[in-house]
């Protein structure tokens, strides 16, 4: 074990600030909670109040229509690679792909991040689904 490697938490914390930080800077715009939560090769971000001024007024003055979903993907696009990066650089891992999705009604953003590999923490048992440890002392046995 470590010492010097972070804990899952504390990767989730820094990655959930971070992408705080990314909203302010890139959109000027502050969401609400965001949570992050790694699950094995696969990380788990869900972004509440996640649309922008501007989309906001566009829907309360009706116009939840085209104009506001092209608005809403093309934002999602910008934040989706630059939130790749953030997640690289938080993680110390590649980024092999995202799926990224808004929806207009509740105002959440949900993202699912594949990784290449788990990331390093001090505590790799606490990640769900984590089965590298218990891979590497299991036999195949075929089924009948």
């Amino acid at each position: 074990m470590d010492n010097n490697l972070p804990t899952r938490g504390q990767l989730e914390r820094n990655l959930s600030q971070t992408i705080q930080k990314l909203y302010r800077q890139k959109l000027e715009h502050s969401p609400g909670k965001i949570t992050c939560q790694l699950f094995g090769e696969q990380l788990a971000i869900v972004i509440e109040d996640a649309l922008t001024a501007v989309e906001k007024t566009l829907i309360e003055a009706g116009q939840e229509t085209d104009t506001v979903k092209q608005l809403n993907s093309t934002i999602g696009s910008i934040i989706e690679s630059e939130l790749k990066s953030v997640v690289e650089t938080t993680l110390s891992v590649k980024v092999a792909d995202v799926l990224f999705d808004t929806t207009l009604k509740t105002s959440r953003t949900g993202v699912i991040v594949t990784l290449d590999r788990t990331p390093e923490v001090r505590n790799p048992e606490s990640i769900p689904k984590n089965n590298h440890s218990k891979q590497n002392n299991q036999s195949i046995v075929p089924q009948d």
